[in-house]
């Protein structure tokens, strides 16, 4: 029999639906492993036992009502829930309780599934880290700003957790860990109860360790019924590669094998062409820079004003001093160039199904500190689409590196199914 928490979220709630398993049993395994693992991996900021497994109770003598019933999740410590601690990574929340859930927290919860506890996040979502490891070698990074989410998931502490994207949090994490990472199309789960880093770009999604999950999951943070994806041949897929302005920043390892994994999905019948983005692409990015700063700074206005002093150095010094300096009509500008970017990227992909590009610049580093760069993801939140980063190339240490999948915008459903027919054709 296997063992629950090796069962993907999709598995596990068909056998509680079955009566195969319970979701206590489930809720039981997972707390085990996070006893067993968490003094060394760290990801979680607070875990509620004691509910969890009350909750399963309830669960287990209830209907099921959707594809998420029974099944414990993880959600970022920038998430509000009414029943446990909201931190943000700081000691400015130390101990603070929200009012009521964040918008996705609810609705997951709707469906049956079981907050298990709240994941580690680096301050405000910034840049100082937590105190999380790399499950697949705890002297790395697991990557920041989504660390514990990625981390539970990839330690099999949790069959999913969700997290946020301002520039590469979910994505890059996900390729440092070796799970599924997904990021949804800007706008499309609400944001009610998430701590603002930008407005402009912040985005959920969420962390799985199968393709079949992510329809699932995001249809319970929808608040929808879920759908079942369809098979899409290999042969029907119309892929654009996309190195970006920053191929040279790709590790060797990761272009070479990036570059074979296009030319497999070709010659399994795939169209493929290139995409070339060229200094309109880094400009874009450089007005991205001004906008995050801009309304990083004056998002967390009050914590500056009235605890400046308890927020990390990185913090003050860095995007928050950079976006107090940034002018009114500097932003506007950025707005300008990044609104012109988003249109003309639509038109020069519109004959593509979905582009392939880096999910990372390659395995995790050793930290921390460590440096990590965003360079491969900003473009894609930026321009507000959606995106996988599927786990299918290993670096020089025998670690995870990342194939990165772009969607259109409102095209989430379509992505899903691109994602899962390259997998498939990638092993």
């Amino acid at each position: 029999m296997t063992y629950p928490v090796n069962l993907s979220l999709s598995e596990a709630a068909r056998r509680i639906a079955a009566g195969r398993l319970t979701a206590e049993a489930l809720v039981s395994a997972c707390l085990e492993k996070i006893q067993a693992l968490e003094p060394e991996i760290r990801a979680w900021a607070h875990v509620d036992a004691k509910a969890a497994l009350l909750r399963a109770r309830q669960c287990d003598q209830q209907s099921a009502r959707g594809g998420v019933h029974g099944i414990p999740f993880g959600a970022k410590d920038n998430i509000d829930s009414f029943d446990m601690p909201t931190e943000h990574g700081s000691i400015v929340y130390e101990g603070h309780r929200p009012a009521a859930d964040a918008s996705c927290v609810a609705l997951a919860r709707e469906r049956g599934a079981i907050l298990l506890g709240k994941t580690t996040t680096s301050e405000f979502a910034h840049v100082t880290p937590g105190a999380t490891a790399n499950p697949r070698d705890p002297a790395r990074i697991p990557g920041i700003s989504s660390s514990g989410s990625a981390a539970a998931v990839a330690a099999y502490m949790v069959p999913v957790a969700i997290g946020t994207q301002t520039g590469g949090s979910i994505i890059r994490p996900a390729s440092y860990c070796g799970v599924i990472g997904y990021k949804a199309t800007y706008g499309d789960f609400s944001l009610s109860g998430v701590k603002e880093n930008t407005g402009s770009l912040d985005t959920l999604g969420f962390f799985v360790r199968d393709i079949s999950d992510v329809a699932v999951f995001r249809a319970a943070m929808l608040g929808t019924q879920p759908t079942t994806c369809a098979e899409v041949s290999l042969a029907d897929l119309r892929i654009g590669f996309c190195r970006t302005p920053f191929w040279d920043q790709a590790e060797d390892s990761l272009r070479s094998q990036l570059e074979t994994a296009v030319s497999h999905l070709s010659s399994g019948k795939a169209r493929v062409r290139d995409i070339t983005l060229g200094e309109d692409a880094v400009q874009f990015v450089e007005a991205l820079r001004s906008i995050s700063a801009f309304e990083f700074s004056r998002a967390l206005a009050h914590e500056r004003i009235h605890h400046g002093n308890r927020l990390s150095a990185a913090l003050r010094s860095g995007r928050m001093h950079d976006g107090l300096n940034c002018s009114y009509e500097k932003y506007v500008e950025a707005c300008g160039i990044a609104e012109k970017f988003r249109g003309d990227l639509d038109c020069m992909s519109a004959d593509c199904d979905v582009l392939v590009t880096p999910a990372c610049t390659g395995e995790a580093p050793v930290g921390p500190p460590a440096k990590e760069s965003p360079v491969f993801n900003t473009i894609w939140t930026g321009s507000h689409r959606p995106a996988v980063s599927l786990p299918v190339f290993a670096g020089p240490s025998g670690l995870p590196m990342g194939l990165q999948v772009v969607g259109h915008r409102h095209q989430d459903e379509k992505l899903i199914e691109c994602a899962a027919a390259i997998l498939r054709a990638l092993g």
